[in-house]
């Protein structure tokens, strides 16, 4: 399996403007590429918190981040409950939170999961434990409406055959649930013009995606990660979020514009910041991150 590679990793570094006794969250750790950087740059008296749904990622970062220097906090959960992470810790105030919402390799397969439409897996999608979960994708595919379908893949997904695509899975599951990534992968190639099973994209890639950020409410989760995140930012305390596809850029940009225009703080980028020439040489899979960054003022 490829190895991931992390993203403008000195980059978002350099955006959370910290130092040796800062309290630092990396609010989803992942394959802990920034939180190493992190904690490298924080001394005795700074405090790192790193964050994830997936319990695997929490389990990969106790080794890497095993011999810091400061003092480190690991904790499974969802980015959208960070006030009440920290409140648990007693942790008032913390001076950055750095968010990638990008995936780690690691998650795309072999996790059960069903991410990835390569591999035949249950159709769940969840980032943490499905237990925890009101709905998996499955539930969404064999008991929601048409309508809704079509709804969420066109709108998550910005699916151009999404009508189309629900229109079957409602026609087959009549006949037989939809219970594995392959039974949807068959379902949506039997949907679409025969001319689109052979583009840039996998004829499944939206929609998956679509039915990944249904399932996980990962909008309403971003906006409430950076709303919460702001409040518990001390006078000059930074927010720095790496997006990878153009919705969710499109939430931080208006949601950082808007608390600048209430002067809550100051959008540090005007543009976003991408890869430089050097990081897509040798990583093309970060050509759609881009880094934003928010830091809060001495009043607000």
């Amino acid at each position: 399996m490829e190895k991931h590679i992390t993203v403008l990793t000195e980059e978002a570094l350099d955006a959370l403007a910290i130092n040796e006794s800062s309290i630092v969250v990396d609010a989803t750790l992942g394959a802990s590429g920034h939180a190493q950087k992190i904690v490298s740059r924080l001394g005795k008296n700074g405090i790192f918190i790193g964050i994830d749904a997936d319990e695997s990622a929490i389990q990969g970062a106790k080794e890497l981040l095993g011999s810091a220097l400061c003092t480190t906090h690991l904790t499974v959960g969802n980015f959208r409950h960070i006030d009440s992470i920290l409140d648990l810790l007693h942790i008032e105030k913390i001076d950055a939170v750095l968010a990638d919402l990008g995936w780690r390799m690691e998650q795309f397969s072999g996790n059960g999961r069903g991410f990835s439409f390569l591999v035949d897996e249950e159709l769940l999608m969840t980032f943490g434990d499905p237990k925890n979960y009101s709905f998996v994708a499955r539930d969404i595919l064999n008991e929601w409406t048409e309508e809704q379908i079509t709804s969420i893949i066109r709108g998550y997904g910005e699916e151009k055959f999404a009508g189309r695509i629900a229109r079957k899975i409602v026609e087959v599951r009549e006949a037989s649930p939809l219970r594995t990534t392959f039974d949807l992968v068959r379902v949506i190639e039997s949907a679409v013009p025969s001319w689109y099973l052979h583009g840039r994209l996998h004829p499944a890639t939206r929609t998956f995606q679509a039915l990944r950020i249904a399932v996980n409410d990962e909008f309403d989760a971003l906006e409430e990660c950076i709303k919460k995140s702001i409040a518990l930012l001390n006078p000059h305390g930074r927010l720095a979020i790496i997006s990878f596809h153009s919705l969710e850029d499109r939430i931080v940009k208006h949601l950082f514009r808007n608390l600048a225009h209430d002067q809550i703080g100051t959008v540090i980028t005007k543009r976003p910041i991408t890869a430089s020439a050097e990081e897509l040489a040798r990583n093309p899979r970060a050509r759609s991150a881009k880094l934003r960054i928010f830091e809060k003022n001495e009043a607000s």
